[in-house]
């Protein structure tokens, strides 16, 4: 508008010529008349001329200067145009930015809501507990309140935001009030073992507990987990996972119930305390013996001559709490030979105490740790030791003169799961039962084989905060990078073209003398193809490392390593960065894939990066189906 308006001034003013000829000047044809003029008017008309001839030159710098200042306002404006548009890109960049924030902080406020909930309505749940421990309603009261909880889990989270404020009293008042009609959904699943991540991790049953049930209470069943209360004298070690002492400051609401209960033990009745509080939006009750305050206040979590008299002293107090507390669960999920003791403490003294509904689910996550004992120890717990002690319950099938709590938890249970991801059904019964062959052999049919799960948000390498760049199935640049630092952290040769191999091994024991020498075997022969081999230890640290370092001397090649010991983020570099992940069965040739066809490999390689292999897949589907084929007996 500006150039315009000084356009059309300086044409107007340089040139001073009318728009149109005026009638008198033309001729009657319509053209301009010739004009004629006297001498006098044509000098004058001369001088006219060079008047304004004298003025040109003027007129002419007058003119290049408001061409020049066009100009400059021309430039002046395209450069505030460049300005606004970098503003405005840099402003939609901001909104953009901000709106991913937005829906970042949005994924992460449902995420709390979903954790606020569940912790609520275990904090409602807890407070239930204590009221049947301190009198306050009886049992078949509680069993209806608990259904209500799980019944109406939202509108309860409404109801009861502020129950840490609120005493007893209030909180029971308020839940006579709230009306509900009684449906139920889902499993009550109540899991008693000895540790559960990541407050308490001594090995794989702690990440265990914690992902599957989490997985299960996503699905709609509640789940809570019965501990010892853990009283370590020494630091948290965290690279020997069997060193610990229990992590309280992942426990929210955490509360000892002011009330006392009493168990079972060595002929007497001993005082308990209970704590309670919610992990991961699981509820969880802690239990410390007070006469015997030592069991559970040790340098390590196993490795005692007393280890069967704790253990057998907390599932018995499990059971104890249980009846106490009015809790009528549909399952009691017990773990490894610390409480498979439980079985058969339920069906020779507990079911008749409230428990007809329930049933005994066994989860064996290490068949080769067996604890055998003097049969007569189990009496400590009230159990009868002569009617136990026979080939078809305890007796141990090899040293018949020791009792096996591992054969009573697979004996006395409803169904046994043995968790594996490699061996089949067949080959654990034949090849790996550890002198468990015959039963079970004989309980075959009860017998399930789940494989772990991963937590997808640690574990996915497309969302896992420990690798150096993340990747997923469409795109895979990063994994390039997390192989190149893998190969550096282990000072192998640092060249992406190389086959990485990692493999993570948790019992030696399962490897025969000709399963070593073929694995051997393997790793020689790939090795000088320039494969490079990674091996690492999980779980605890025991005399079954021996065999690693026996593999060790007899694989010494500078493209292998072993590591010894288990760490963490070490753990994630080797699932991220390695091409293959080695799984240490030799003989189930489903398990075996030989492949030479780099297109077919990488199809492969798509296809197992796009199955879900979290705890919510194929880990949870055979828990639930197994906790249903139960329920129906």
């Amino acid at each position: 508008m500006v150039v315009s308006t000084l356009t059309t001034t300086t044409f107007s003013s340089c040139f001073p010529f009318p728009k149109c000829i005026p009638a008198h000047l033309k001729s009657s044809g319509g053209h301009p008349r010739t004009l004629c003029c006297s001498r006098s008017e044509r000098r004058g008309g001369a001088q006219m001329v060079k008047s304004s001839d004298g003025e040109l030159p003027a007129k002419n710098s007058e003119i290049w200067q408001l061409f020049k200042e066009a100009r400059q306002n021309i430039l002046y404006l395209d450069k505030q145009r460049a300005l606004a548009i970098e503003e405005l890109n840099k402003a939609i960049s901001e909104k953009n930015s901000l709106l991913e924030k937005i829906e970042e902080l949005e994924l992460e406020k449902q995420a709390m809501d979903r954790k606020d909930q569940a912790s609520i309505c275990w904090q409602l749940l807890l407070r239930i507990d204590s009221m049947v421990l301190t009198g306050m309603i009886n049992s078949e009261e509680v069993s209806k309140m608990r259904r209500l909880v799980m019944d109406h889990k939202v509108s309860i989270v409404d109801a009861f935001t502020d129950i840490l404020q609120k005493k007893d009293a209030e909180v029971l008042a308020e839940l006579r009030q709230f009306s509900y009609r009684s449906k139920k959904n889902g499993f009550h699943i109540v899991h008693i073992c000895t540790e559960m991540a990541p407050i308490a991790s001594f090995g794989a049953v702690a990440s265990f507990v914690t992902g599957l049930s989490q997985a299960l209470q996503r699905k709609g069943h509640l789940v809570e987990v019965i501990l010892p209360k853990w009283i370590a004298k020494f630091k948290f070690n965290m690279l020997l996972s069997r060193y610990g002492s229990m992590n309280l400051n992942e426990v929210q609401g955490l509360r000892e119930i002011e009330v006392e209960y009493y168990s079972y033990f060595n002929g007497q009745l001993h005082g308990n305390k209970i704590w309670t509080g919610v992990v991961r939006g699981i509820g969880v009750t802690f239990i410390q013996p007070l006469y015997y305050s030592s069991f559970f206040n040790r340098e390590k979590a196993h490795g005692y001559s007393d280890d069967f008299e704790r253990f057998m002293y907390f599932s018995r107090a499990s059971l104890d709490y249980i009846v106490k507390s009015g809790k009528k669960p549909d399952v009691l999920h017990i773990h490894n030979w610390q409480t498979a003791l439980i079985g058969p403490l339920f069906w020779d003294i507990f079911v008749q105490q409230g428990l007809e509904g329930s049933r005994i689910l066994f989860s064996c996550h290490d068949i080769h740790a067996q604890s055998l004992v003097q049969p007569e120890k189990l009496a400590l717990c009230g159990l009868d030791p002569a009617r136990l002690h026979r080939p078809d319950r305890l007796q141990d099938s090899s040293n018949t003169h020791l009792a096996n709590p591992m054969k009573g938890g697979i004996v006395y249970s409803n169904k046994v799961v043995i968790m594996s991801s490699t061996h089949s059904k067949g080959r654990i019964i034949h090849s790996s039962s550890h002198g468990l062959e015959t039963t079970l052999n004989m309980h075959k049919e009860k017998l399930l084989v789940a494989p772990c799960g991963f937590d997808s948000s640690a574990w996915d390498p497309e969302k896992d905060k420990i690798l150096p760049e993340n990747y997923s199935a469409d795109d895979m640049k990063g994994k390039a990078v997390c192989k190149i630092a893998l190969q550096k952290k282990m000072g192998l040769a640092e060249n992406s073209s190389f086959i990485t191999v990692g493999c993570f091994l948790s019992d030696l024991s399962d490897l025969s003398d000709v399963d070593t020498e073929n694995l051997r075997a393997i790793v020689q022969n790939a090795t000088k193809m320039g494969v490079q081999f990674i091996f690492m230890m999980t779980g605890e640290v025991t005399s079954r490392h021996k065999g690693l370092e026996s593999l060790q001397v007899k694989i010494e090649d500078a493209n292998v390593r072993f590591i010894n010991r288990h760490d963490e983020t070490l753990s994630h570099l080797i699932f991220g960065g390695s091409d293959i992940i080695l799984c240490h069965s030799l003989h189930d040739p489903i398990l075996q894939v030989p492949n030479n066809n780099p297109s077919e490999w990488n199809h492969k390689v798509f296809d197992a990066m796009t199955k879900d292999f979290s705890w919510d897949a194929e880990c949870c589907d055979i828990h639930i189906s197994a906790y249903t084929a139960i329920k129906s007996l």
